[in-house]
């Protein structure tokens, strides 16, 4: 039975992924995502299932990692414009973070393998032995826009760290890597092109 569901998270990962380029592609050919007027139009139109329904998702993208969380988050700054984006996308994902964080350390290894190989795990849990040593490992991670956020979560849940450090690090660290990763996505492009 644990296997069944093992390979249903990762069929789910796949359908997700080429979902999500799908849905970006979509966005795109309707104007959501390259005409500023369709945003704010779209968004006038649903102004408070808009939000939350997009809230929703962002936790659910953490809890469950088989949506890309990139492209939901720069979506939200699209869609959101900055400020709403920002606060939508980091309450999100500082919640799911915690729920994660959470359901690993009640369920153990065997909710992480649901979402990661063996060999991925034995990789990351190789660093709890060092205490202090992984603590820097976790902020770091979750300063980086580029780190693997959610496995490095649920690696955490396994430790002895605290709910209310955790909880700490997360409200402090993930804003700084949503923002870096929004913003080189979007403006990363053009940025390139100033220096050629």
């Amino acid at each position: 039975m644990y296997q069944f569901w093992q390979k249903t998270f990762k069929i789910m990962g796949i359908v997700t992924l080429i979902a999500s380029f799908v849905l970006v592609i979509w966005l795109y050919h309707i104007g959501i995502l390259n005409d500023q007027n369709s945003m704010k139009e779209w968004v006038t139109r649903y102004p408070v299932i808009a939000p939350f329904a997009f809230f929703w998702i962002q936790v659910i993208q953490v809890v469950f990692p088989i949506i890309p969380g990139g492209v939901t988050t720069v979506v939200g700054f699209l869609v959101f414009k900055p400020i709403l984006g920002f606060i939508l996308n980091s309450v999100g994902i500082i919640i799911g973070s915690i729920i994660l964080f959470h359901l690993a350390r009640l369920f153990g290894k065997k909710f992480c393998l649901l979402f990661m190989s063996e060999e991925t795990f034995d990789k990351y849990e190789r660093k709890i032995d060092n205490k202090r040593g992984f603590e820097l490992f976790f902020i770091l991670c979750m300063i980086s826009p580029m780190a693997p956020a959610d496995i490095v979560v649920m690696i955490t849940g396994l430790t002895s760290m605290s709910y209310r450090k955790f909880a700490l690090i997360c409200l402090i660290c993930r804003p700084i890597s949503i923002l870096t990763y929004s913003y080189l996505l979007i403006y990363g492009g053009q940025w390139i092109q100033q220096f050629l």
